[in-house]
């Protein structure tokens, strides 16, 4: 592939993984994050970051492929070039996204957000920041871990469950409030 690497500012959104390589053709298995796994392939103008740079990368061709995805880049036509781009993350700009719901977020914009509780006196406490989700099959998993001002020294995982333990999230100011515990 002989496309001129980028290094735009542009928020990009990582949407899946080169894993492995598959067959001998310049197939590679990905490893997608998007719901469902088959979205990954209805996107262009993907980048991968390589050398310190992002880079543009195109597939030709893919389908799903026992619990994951292959496709094959453009481009590239035997096993050993498609070796090169095993390890590399996968991403798109952000505004390529489509648009949620008011209250629906996408899981990069909630990483970073600060969290807030109250303990049994009213007081707003600073949990700390929300690392990333777990996504468990039941529900998503808040990660929060401590950050400048935070109460906690360890890692407290927060069930994702707006209305329940999520009570306002507010991107625009970078908070998450969640009814929990400072306790527990």
């Amino acid at each position: 592939m002989t496309a001129k690497p980028t290094d735009s500012a542009a928020e990009r959104v990582v949407i899946g993984k080169i894993t492995s390589v598959y067959g001998i053709k310049g197939w590679v298995k990905i490893h997608s994050y998007t719901e469902p796994m088959e979205n990954f392939l209805s996107y262009t103008d993907c980048q991968i970051q390589r050398g310190g740079l992002w880079q543009p990368i195109s597939f030709e061709e893919g389908k799903r492929h026992g619990k994951g995805l292959v496709a094959r880049i453009a481009g590239v036509d035997d096993r050993d070039l498609a070796a090169q781009y095993c390890k590399c993350e996968v991403a798109i700009a952000a505004d390529a996204l489509p648009a949620l719901a008011e209250d629906e977020f996408y899981w990069h914009q909630l990483e970073g957000l600060r969290v807030y509780t109250q303990n049994d006196k009213g007081e707003e406490l600073l949990l700390g920041k929300v690392s990333h989700l777990l996504e468990t099959g039941a529900n998503d998993v808040l990660v929060v871990r401590k950050c400048a001002g935070s109460i906690d020294r360890e890692e407290r995982l927060i069930p994702y469950l707006p209305g329940q333990f999520i009570t306002d999230i507010d991107i625009a100011n970078g908070l998450l409030r969640v009814d929990w515990d400072p306790e527990f």
